[in-house]
């Protein structure tokens, strides 16, 4: 049985570019839909059992984050189910890929996928619970629904907790982190959740850019648009998500936003903040300094060593989501980042960061949520 590469699937995305044999197949990872971006590859290799594939991703200094593939190395899969890692190595050209599947099929994918089917069971495990409101917001370029999760009394005197993820629809851990954090939220025999859902209401995107995730982009909707910097002037043509989610911002406030997102560097979990917004103040900085305190005694997979230089004051850029929204609503804001490749701090040389881990880091954030809950306003 001669070797098979195919994508046509939710998520999917390669270019075939030679298949002549097994130890040299030659693939592009394939641009965004409508913008030049490139770096997140989902494909599937049929008829290659007991073989050594080497599979070179020809383009892949072409990519959006060259500075991610060094000590990368990619995820595989026979079930879609239980992923793995398998050698890979960069040697400033292409990515190369080597690996003997033990089954007929295999998947591989830059990072562990979460399927489009996924996030609507998501959405309807959730809104089944009698503390949930499923609000759709509208539809997205390509006519998908943008959901919001509305969780809690809904009083309008108790803080607004904003979560959303995977703005860049190639960051995949971030809704598995948002799966992990309803999980732990909608379970009523946890006493961190009842005592977040009697004094918040939660307000939960868990996928800002469906549209990218089915078509398998890496940062952009369909329009080509990355919705990070869409915040200071969103439209209906080329970033409705972030139009939709600002209308209702507005409509009932924010008092702590988190933006969930994943590195393609950086091998561990860190926060970015608001310093460089204009509004930046004692007040923020000391909730700042709370969250963190919390979040790094809830999960060690927390650092607060490495991450991104802080924004001088007054240099934020306000087309971003946090900075845009720590700004009009003079509110602690954080985006999260979770790494593609590990965590040094804790090493997994089976898996590397992967869904579940993510979805144990989204559980934790709980913790610091309540900390910093009755000094947000």
């Amino acid at each position: 049985m001669a070797i098979h590469i195919s994508s046509s699937f939710d998520a999917g995305a390669i270019e075939v570019i030679s298949l002549e044999r097994p130890d040299d197949i030659r693939l592009n990872i394939r641009k965004d839909n409508a913008s030049d971006f490139l770096q997140w590859f989902y494909y599937r290799v049929s008829g290659c059992a007991g073989q050594q594939l080497k599979m070179r991703l020809l383009n892949a200094s072409q990519a959006a984050y060259e500075k991610g593939w060094p000590d990368y190395q990619a995820v595989a899969s026979y079930d879609r189910q239980h992923w793995f890692r398998v050698p890979s190595s960069y040697d400033g050209k292409a990515l190369l890929i080597e690996h003997e599947p033990q089954a007929n099929v295999v998947y591989y994918a830059y990072f562990e996928p979460y399927s489009h089917e996924r996030h609507l069971d998501l959405l309807a495990s959730a809104a089944s619970n009698g503390w949930v409101r499923q609000e759709p917001l509208g539809a997205t370029i390509d006519g998908r629904d943008l959901d919001l999760l509305v969780i809690g009394n809904e009083a309008p005197n108790q803080p607004k907790v904003w979560v959303i993820a995977r703005q860049h629809p190639g960051e995949s851990m971030a809704e598995w982190f948002i799966e992990g954090m309803l999980q732990r939220l909608l379970d009523h025999a946890d006493p961190v959740a009842r005592r977040l859902l009697s004094q918040a209401t939660f307000y939960v995107v868990p996928n800002m850019n469906p549209d990218g995730s089915v078509r398998g982009n890496l940062r952009t909707n369909a329009a080509g648009a990355n919705l990070n910097r869409e915040w200071l002037e969103p439209s209906a043509e080329r970033s409705p998500e972030v139009l939709l989610v600002r209308r209702k911002m507005e409509e009932v406030g924010v008092d702590l936003f988190l933006d969930i997102h994943g590195d393609e560097s950086i091998p561990y979990v860190f926060l970015a903040g608001t310093e460089g917004v204009p509004s930046y103040s004692g007040q923020i900085a000391v909730l700042q300094g709370t969250f963190k305190a919390q979040f790094l005694m809830a999960s060690p997979d927390f650092q607060t060593e490495h991450g991104y230089d802080k924004d001088a004051p007054g240099e934020a850029n306000l087309t971003m989501a946090t900075n845009f929204v720590g700004e009009r609503f003079r509110c602690l804001a954080f985006t999260l980042e979770m790494p593609f490749k590990d965590n040094l701090d804790l090493v997994d040389k089976t898996t590397g960061w992967n869904g579940e881990r993510s979805k144990k880091l989204g559980a934790a954030v709980l913790q610091p949520i309540l900390a910093v809950l009755p000094n947000l306003r």
